[in-house]
Parts: C-alpha cells; sequence; structure tokens
C-alpha cells in the first residue's frame, strides 16, 4: 500500500510563447519540473506531515513519478488575471484523513481564490465529519464554527496569482501539493 507520509506545497509562474513551455516554466519555478507528476483527487493522507519544499526535494529523485493534487491556469489575454489555489483541511483526530481542494480561477485575486480554496477544502471535511453549519454564511463564519466544533485543528492556502504577459505570451500558474512516500 502507497500512503504518503510527507507533504510539500509549492508553486510558480511560467511564461512563454508556447502553451506547454509556459507550464514547464511554472515548473520549473515551483521546482517540480524534473519529476513524472501523476495528478490525484483531493485527500489528505492520514499522518502527513507538511515538510518545507527544501525538505520534500531531497526525498525525491529527477524522473521519479509522484503523486501531486494540482491546481493549475493559463493565459495568453494581456493582463488577464489568473490564479492556482490549493486548500487544505486537516482534522483534529490524527488517525482521521483532511481535504485538499484545487481551485483555478480567473479575475480573483490571490486573497480571494486562497479563501475559496480554503473554504471548499474545509467544507468537505466538515461535511465528512458531521459539523453542522450553515453553508450560506460567509467562510470567516463558517471557519469560526469549523474550528470551534474542535474537529478540524488547521486550514491553510496555497495560491499563485499573475496577469497575463502583456505582449500575449502564454502565462501559466500552478500550485500543487506533492506526495512524498
Amino acid at each position: 500500500m502507497y500512503l504518503p507520509k510527507k507533504i510539500v506545497f509549492t508553486k510558480g509562474v511560467g511564461r512563454h510563447k508556447e502553451y506547454l513551455a509556459s507550464f514547464e516554466s511554472a515548473l520549473r519555478s515551483a521546482q517540480i519540473e524534473k519529476f513524472n507528476l501523476v495528478s490525484v483527487s483531493s485527500i489528505y493522507p492520514i499522518g502527513c506531515q507538511t515538510v518545507t519544499l527544501e525538505e520534500g526535494l531531497k526525498l525525491l529523485s529527477p524522473g521519479q513519478i509522484v503523486h501531486a493534487v494540482i491546481a493549475r491556469n493559463a493565459t495568453c489575454e494581456p493582463n488577464r488575471l489568473i490564479a492556482a489555489s490549493i486548500g487544505a483541511a486537516i482534522p483534529a483526530n490524527k488517525k482521521m484523513y483532511g481535504y485538499l481542494s484545487e481551485h483555478h480561477p480567473f479575475g480573483e485575486t490571490a486573497k480571494v481564490a486562497g479563501d475559496y480554496a480554503e473554504d471548499l477544502a474545509a467544507t468537505m471535511l466538515a461535511t465528512t465529519l458531521g459539523i453542522d453549519f450553515d453553508a450560506d454564511k460567509a467562510w470567516n463564519e463558517r471557519e469560526q464554527v469549523y474550528k470551534m466544533s474542535g474537529k478540524i485543528v488547521r486550514t491553510f492556502n496555497n495560491t499563485q496569482t499573475a496577469k497575463g504577459d502583456k505582449d500575449g505570451l502564454w502565462t501559466t500558474v500552478v500550485a500543487a501539493g506533492i506526495l512524498i512516500p
């Protein structure tokens, strides 16, 4: 059974005349271009520890197949605001899994995109844990309900934004959670 023990969060921006090369440049900016990334759904593994990018990279080898939760967005429209965000919600019970979410909007600031991704992950975890909440309340109000329940210990986001290149080059943003065995 493959169960990741560590996770690294990273993000980056890339620009190039070619779409694919822009993505490669964003991966390079995030320092994960040398891995074969396999996109996975959004479960934060039981007992997984968040480590720094530097520590995580030491545990991986170029060419290695690496599972990742990835948010990605791109534009070739000058000055168009793009974002990629990973939200995380970690349960207080260390024997329970958490949630990660991916959000990749246009026209949202890092704060708005990050809050949305964080809210999404927390809401998914809250429904799993049976926390009673009002879905129509603002994120900051629900966040207090979630944390006061004692069942969700931490939420956060990893968000990258950029404006489309003024000369129309492809601009790509990535945010990723890299799962390390």
